[in-house]
């Protein structure tokens, strides 16, 4: 039976800046990064997985892999964004916080049952904040 999300991956450019946007800004704790080497069906490899634990003990991971192509974008909200939910206090206070850093913000959208914004990572994926009502 399955029990719930444990994580979701995605790729990044740098392992740094995705650490800054997601620990230093959102305040998700790096809670493991470890290096691939090589795959258990033994391809070589080279890459970075980094895990940032979510209050609900699940996590969001990030792939950088610099040598293996990968196109990055700024992703539409309709094509992929991550959301994540949080009270209505933090809401505020994570918008006033991007604008203030300068990452791309927007909000607050209505959505009836919820409230959201939005912010625009340094891989270019939309991360989404909302609150139910």
């Amino acid at each position: 039976m399955i029990k719930g999300l444990h994580h979701n991956a995605y790729r990044c450019r740098d392992s740094g800046e995705t650490r800054r946007f997601y620990e230093d800004f959102l305040g998700l704790p790096l809670a493991e990064a470890f290096e691939i080497r090589t795959t258990k069906t033994g391809r070589t490899a080279n890459v970075l997985h980094s895990f940032f634990r979510l209050g609900d003990g699940s996590f969001l991971a990030f792939f950088e892999a610099p040598d293996q192509p990968f196109e990055f974008k700024p992703q539409h909200d309709f094509d992929l964004h991550i959301a994540l939910e949080v009270d209505p206090p933090p809401l505020d206070a994570m918008f006033a916080k991007g604008k203030a850093a300068g990452i791309e913000t927007r909000g607050v959208a209505d959505h009836g049952f919820v409230d959201s914004i939005y912010f625009r990572d340094p891989n270019g994926y939309v991360i989404e904040l909302t609150c139910k009502k």
